[in-house]
């Protein structure tokens, strides 16, 4: 997989670096599992009329905890939207600075969405709610979701290290 631009992945990060893009690999393949599941509920619902019971929730849920998976690996390589706008005749210096308050931003969004998603993680779990079909605690979904988020955080903080080495470099 690829670097953020500027590392190198090695040196004190690079483990990380390559556990974010693990984390990110899962959730590909949780996607990939998605999909077969979908074309198989589709294949048996046209063929023999049954397709798989509660195939939307399983859909619902592991997009949801695929998609969380993902987040690290795209602030960790820089694949986020961003607004070339600002940046487009600057300099250096200022394209750095840029990149710095947009990892600090990044990194307290990260922060609050974990934050609440370990909120809304023990109320889930408090509460006890569960999908209609499946009976499927809606909780569930929410550990892996804030497991992605801490890396999240983690990839946060490394980019930011990495964006105000480059500042202080020029």
């Amino acid at each position: 997989m690829g670097e953020a631009p500027g590392t190198s992945g090695a040196g004190r990060f690079g483990p990380v670096r390559r556990a974010i893009e693990w984390w990110a690999l899962l959730g590909g393949v949780v996607l990939l599992a998605i999909a077969l599941m979908s074309a198989w509920s589709a294949a048996t619902g046209w063929l023999l009329g049954k397709p798989l019971p509660g195939d939307f929730e399983l859909t619902e849920v592991f997009v949801a905890v695929a998609v969380f998976a993902f987040l690290p690996y795209c602030q960790q390589t820089d694949a986020n939207v961003t607004a070339d706008l600002f940046t487009a005749g600057a300099g250096p210096r200022a394209t750095a600075a840029f990149r710095l308050f947009g990892a600090l931003l990044a990194l307290a969004v990260a922060l609050l969405l974990a934050w609440r998603t370990g909120a809304g993680l023990l109320d889930y779990r408090q509460f006890v709610e569960t999908t209609a079909i499946l009976k499927i605690p809606i909780w569930w979904a929410y550990v892996p979701a804030l497991a992605s988020l801490a890396l999240l955080v983690i990839a946060c903080v490394i980019t930011l290290a990495d964006d105000l080495r480059a500042l202080l470099r020029g």
